[in-house]
């Protein structure tokens, strides 16, 4: 046992003598607008950097189209994420990890992903899962319940700090230092901001605007020690591995009129395989205000299973009917996420059962594990599903698809390859 252990010294970790963070603007700093192009380069070659700690810095202003602070539109949960349609981390030109709809899928992933804790810390991001009231007293004694504006001041400004770890997979699971490479971060605008608020009505349109942002990322100095074994493996010449598992959504922006649908997503090789399937609905959403496109719908789901070629995932049926709250199954494999993925010892779902069918009602298909047949050539992923009443054109089906990418990098040749 340690505490018997009584001639050991204590561990002081002095591999690392200074971490700084450092601020990178875009290349051209006031392209900020609908459906610009943001490029964010990192030129130093000699430098050590930390994507996984490394963050966005984002100020704007909510405003209606005509140029006045509103009284009606309000930012939606990771509303900041929406006004995004891609995200892409290249290295020495050759593209790392790209995240396409980035608000949705950001989205997705984190509804599964994070705790209440974690969602606390996470308001700093615009993270707000759940709605935050208040009690309002009248001059006439007479109290109200108000749902209250999240990130804005009265006059509409806002600030964030994004963790890029909410956003890519690269950042989430790459925790080690990128070596004497150019690196650059790329974000595309979308082409309107309509995905990113809610409002009461359709009177009033969104225009924000963004005034500043920039990338902050943590530059390494190692002690000297560390400092020359990280020199000798540069001058080695050897190929250094990046690993991690990328995030890709698919949509199937209108279902046919059924209650049986299949739906053919995507072949992939077998270094690709998908390991995690995510499953959500909405319905009647494209360009309406006054639905919120960071919550989904069961749409009276009653089963859903995909296909890896011929193997099924789940075995069993789910048999669901959200009319009489007989969703426990689906709600087991949704808190059961953070368990697989990232291997802990206990789940901490962000919600509860009622909450998860209210707000996130979504279907994670666990298919980690997987027969030695599937990694010997190339996997069709297909999903069937069947609901209560018949689908409609209103209704569009998201598919994020969790699979694994592997890359390695030459720190000296600045050569970058994907397996």
């Amino acid at each position: 046992m340690d505490i018997l252990n009584v001639t050991t010294h204590p561990f002081n970790d002095t591999s690392i003598e200074e971490c700084q963070f450092h601020n990178y603007q875009p290349f051209i700093p006031g392209k900020l607008n609908y459906n610009d192009e943001i490029r964010i380069p990192i030129q130093e070659l000699d430098s050590y950097t930390l994507p996984s700690q490394s963050f966005l810095y984002i100020e704007g202003k909510l405003l209606t189209d005509s140029g006045n602070v509103p009284t009606k539109l309000k930012f939606i949960n990771n509303a900041i994420a929406f006004l995004f349609r891609e995200l892409r981390y290249e290295l020495n030109g050759v593209v790392i990890d790209s995240v396409r709809d980035l608000g949705l899928t950001s989205t997705i992933k984190n509804y599964l992903s994070l705790n209440e804790n974690e969602s606390v810390l996470m308001q700093n991001a615009g993270w707000y899962p759940k709605e935050i009231k208040k009690i309002v007293t009248d001059s006439k004694g007479v109290t109200t319940v108000e749902i209250e504006k999240i990130l804005v001041d009265k006059d509409g400004n806002f600030n964030v700090c994004i963790p890029l770890k909410m956003l890519s997979g690269f950042f989430e699971d790459y925790k080690k230092i990128i070596m004497n490479m150019k690196q650059e971060l790329v974000l595309i605008r979308s082409s309107d901001d309509i995905d990113s608020v809610i409002s009461s009505d359709q009177t009033e349109k969104p225009m924000i605007e963004l005034n500043r942002l920039y990338w902050s990322i943590p530059h390494i100095k190692p002690s000297l020690s560390q400092q020359l074994r990280l020199t000798n493996i540069s001058k080695s010449n050897k190929e250094l591995p990046i690993k991690f598992r990328s995030w890709q959504m698919i949509q199937y922006p209108s279902l046919s009129s059924s209650k049986i649908n299949t739906w053919v997503v995507k072949t992939s090789s077998k270094i690709e395989t998908p390991r995690h399937v995510i499953i959500a609905f909405q319905k009647s959403r494209k360009g309406n205000l006054t639905k919120d496109f960071s919550k989904f719908d069961h749409c009276k789901l009653n089963n859903i299973r995909i296909f890896l070629n011929s193997e099924r995932y789940p075995y069993n049926d789910l048999n669901l009917d959200f009319d009489n709250n007989k969703f426990a199954t689906l709600y087991e494999m949704f808190a059961n996420f953070q368990e697989s993925y990232y291997d802990l010892h206990m789940n901490q779902p962000i919600y509860n059962p009622i909450e998860f069918k209210n707000n996130a009602p979504l279907v994670h298909i666990d298919c980690s594990r997987q027969k030695e047949v599937l990694q010997s050539g190339s996997i069709v992923l297909r999903i069937e599903f069947e609901t209560d009443e018949p689908t409609t054109s209103e209704t569009s089906a998201f598919c994020l698809i969790l699979h694994e990418k592997e890359f390695t990098y030459n720190p000296t040749t600045k050569i970058v390859k994907q397996y």
